[in-house]
């Protein structure tokens, strides 16, 4: 799989201080995501290849902009967000979709998280800790975890995008 002319994935700096390897590996690992979802159209990005998982390219990146929004904004700042995607009935809604849910619309919502995720960090030292628990531990959170969460998120849902890229098309890449 050959990166396209809109896609761009700068090596994290092997030398960087902490700050800017973290924010280094994490915009790399962004950039794969989209990377991997290029120059296919919506139909081949809702597609569910590896049954019976739901997952499909286009959830992944749903999926994504519920995370930086959870993690950067609603954690991290304590803000009181609505859901994206997912609801109380549905918390897999990033997964489920319909027709009319398209790329365009889908890659806006995540652009839009990840500035939004990169303001909340924007200038805040790494051992700030979160203004809100996580709902499921009761726990706060440094920037640092975040952050490294965050590469780790990603990361995973990268192989994923992996073997579903693979399916629909037979593209690889590292």
């Amino acid at each position: 799989m050959t990166t396209s002319s809109g896609s761009h994935r700068n090596e994290p700096a092997t030398t960087a201080d902490e700050r800017d390897m973290l924010d280094g590996w994490l915009d790399y690992h962004r950039a794969t995501l989209v990377w991997k979802c290029e120059g296919l159209q919506d139909e081949q990005l809702r597609r569910t290849p590896l049954a019976p998982s739901e997952l499909s390219l286009l959830g992944l990146v749903r999926h994504m902009a519920e995370v930086e929004r959870f993690w950067f904004r609603e954690i991290m700042l304590g803000e009181d967000l609505p859901e994206l995607y997912c609801t109380s009935e549905d918390p897999d809604g990033d997964f489920h979709f319909t027709e009319k849910d398209t790329w365009a619309q889908v890659e806006q919502v995540w652009q839009t998280e990840v500035e939004l995720a990169r303001q909340a960090a924007a200038g805040r030292s790494l051992d700030l800790v979160s203004q809100a628990e996580s709902h499921h531990r009761g726990e706060v959170f440094s920037l640092r975890w975040v952050y490294t969460h965050m590469i780790e998120e990603y990361a995973r849902h990268n192989g994923h995008a992996d073997l579903l890229r693979e399916q629909i098309d037979g593209a690889t890449g590292d």
